[in-house]
């Protein structure tokens, strides 16, 4: 009898595991400045890469990133998330389904949207994109003070505004961001990297997205961080100037970052099927094709964007093609649900976490446990 129990107490725990997804370890939060879920979803836009007032050369922008067929073309453009996402994760944001991912503060801009992204709720101050440091306590902060993530989250950015906007003095965690040295001691990886920044660096306040994620990895895989926040930004920087074909080249250099960055943690015995990756922009841009290089509060089509998810704890749903409404606020709650946290401040607006696997998100307590933050 009792062989028999427990041959049935074996089955039902298999078929309990087998239904549950992997709890992740680690979470790493990926953004891409200003980047569109027009061309996410839908690929190049057939007339903005032949208006030669925004494409230098039309003829090879249309070799490159062109196809009449919809799904070839977005392949084109993002193949890492047409070939991984989709089939392995989830992409949430194409209207044309109903799919929204909505920015909730009122401006569009960038300090306001990763302050909404990181801390939970949108701020109705208006802090424009200046280096002012930030009252509101953050997903990283927070987490930086937990006794399971002390010394294990970091951040990269291309922009030189992001540690202000994390308030690294007051989060005592890593931050390097726009042309900051890196620090070099024996590391002749970083070395070089200063040597290149030195180099190349310009006038402007976002440095090379190549350059922030040579150092992110670098320090991914010398210190093994459990909670990586990496901020891209030059699809920005180029539609402000634009120039269509370079936001376009952008974001494809953006999914082959992302593709090698996901075989490394596949690869690592560290990260290897317990990390997370949660992929999203901070506003988007104007949806009328003379207003694609704008956003703001007076632009409309600023306030859409999209979300991409893939790994430990995340749900194969692939692209969401029916109605679904999220909210950038509910990233900081959603990766501390996925790391079994309780992201709580002394600000009762941080949003509920996204529902992104049932069996997961079914044990979040939004009057549990709270862990005390110091402000």
């Amino acid at each position: 009898m009792k062989t028999v129990i427990s041959f049935f107490f074996c089955c039902f725990s298999l078929i309990l595991t087998a239904q549950t997804p992997a709890t992740p370890r680690n979470v790493f939060i990926i953004t891409t400045d200003g980047f569109r879920w027009q061309e996410v979803f839908n690929g190049a836009d057939s007339l903005l890469m032949r208006d030669t007032a925004y494409v230098r050369d039309t003829a090879l922008i249309c070799q490159q990133f062109w196809s009449p067929d919809r799904e070839e073309r977005k392949r084109r453009l993002l193949p890492f998330f047409w070939d991984v996402i989709a089939k392995n994760g989830r992409l949430s944001g194409n209207r044309n389904y109903n799919s929204e991912v909505n920015v909730s503060n009122l401006y569009k801009i960038s300090y306001p949207g990763y302050n909404e992204i990181l801390t939970g709720f949108a701020d109705t101050r208006f802090i424009p994109n200046l280096s002012v440091r930030n009252r509101n306590t953050n997903i990283l902060e927070y987490l930086n003070a937990t006794e399971a993530y002390a010394g294990k989250v970091a951040a990269f950015s291309s922009w030189d505004v992001m540690p202000y906007i994390i308030n690294e003095n007051r989060s005592q965690l890593p931050v390097n961001s726009g042309y900051e040295m890196l620090e070099e001691g024996d590391d002749t990886l970083n070395i070089l990297i200063n040597q290149v920044q030195n180099n190349v660096r310009h006038k402007g306040s976002t440095r090379q997205d190549l350059l922030t994620y040579a150092s992110a990895v670098n320090y991914i895989e010398q210190q093994h961080p459990k909670v990586l926040f990496l901020g891209l930004g030059e699809t920005d920087e180029f539609a402000h100037l634009g120039r269509y074909d370079q936001y376009l080249q952008k974001a494809h250099q953006v999914d082959r970052m992302l593709a090698e960055l996901w075989y490394y943690v596949q690869t690592d015995p560290f990260y290897k099927d317990n990390t997370a990756f949660i992929i999203t922009t901070d506003h988007g841009r104007g949806s009328k094709r003379n207003k694609w290089s704008q956003h703001g509060f007076w632009v409309k089509g600023s306030g859409e964007a999209w979300m991409a998810m893939i790994g430990a704890g995340i749900a194969a749903d692939g692209e969401k093609k029916t109605k679904e409404r999220l909210y950038q606020k509910q990233i900081a709650s959603t990766v501390s649900a996925l790391l079994n946290e309780k992201f709580r401040t002394d600000d009762h607006r941080v949003a509920a976490p996204m529902q992104v696997s049932p069996a997961l998100m079914a044990g979040d307590d939004r009057n549990g446990k709270i862990h005390a933050v110091n402000k």
